[in-house]
């Protein structure tokens, strides 16, 4: 039988999915863009998050240029990812819906952003998260939906009403406080002056 060792296996793809936007094509009112990810990037999603499986998963966006070349991004991934129950052991789907909701800045505006949000968390202030840089000009929307896929998996999926029953051990009647007395107890005793019976000396 031919086996594929560890080193031979191929590793799932960085990004399994992948939906790039240009922000030059973005128009002044803002574009619309739904996504779905296809049985080959379905099945690299699972290889990568440690699934059983990713049954389906969609992702709808709202790209809005903002000023000083930047977009805000706002939207929501659904899914249905296959999994074990932790309890039970058996194959178990879990739905997931989560929201995005992001900046995308010029690369060069980052550093200055980070420091500003620095800042404002060592004064208490009210400051929106350092935004995402735009890399090479686009916006990868599969990137994160895969993200906040990936944000949204239970790490402890359990069926709907399964319980953890503990194992209980029978307890052994022979292992308590009081055992060892009761041994002591048990054992013949030597009456008071008397010299347990042995053989002699000869004398």
């Amino acid at each position: 039988m031919n086996r594929t060792t560890e080193t031979e296996r191929p590793h799932p793809p960085r990004d399994p999915w992948r939906a790039l936007v240009a922000v030059a094509q973005v128009p002044e009112t803002g574009l619309h863009r739904d996504i779905e990810a296809d049985p080959r990037q379905r099945q690299a999603l699972a290889d990568t998050a440690g699934l059983r499986e990713v049954l389906s998963a969609q992702a709808s966006f709202d790209v809005t240029p903002k000023s000083g070349g930047r977009f805000h991004v706002a939207g929501s991934v659904r899914a249905r990812v296959g999994q074990t129950c932790v309890v039970t052991l058996e194959e178990i789907e879990n739905d997931i819906d989560e929201e995005i909701d992001l900046i995308f800045a010029p690369p060069e505006q980052i550093p200055q952003m980070a420091a500003l949000a620095e800042e404002a968390e060592r004064s208490d202030a009210e400051m929106p998260d350092p935004p995402e840089p735009i890399e090479n000009g686009t916006i990868d929307l599969g990137r994160l939906a895969t993200d906040a896929l990936f944000l949204g998996i239970d790490p402890y999926p359990r069926k709907e009403d399964a319980v953890f029953e503990p194992v209980v051990e029978a307890a052994d009647p022979e292992d308590h406080p009081f055992a060892a007395l009761k041994a002591l107890q048990a054992a013949p005793k030597t009456p008071a002056g008397k010299k347990p019976k042995g053989k002699s000396n000869g004398t």
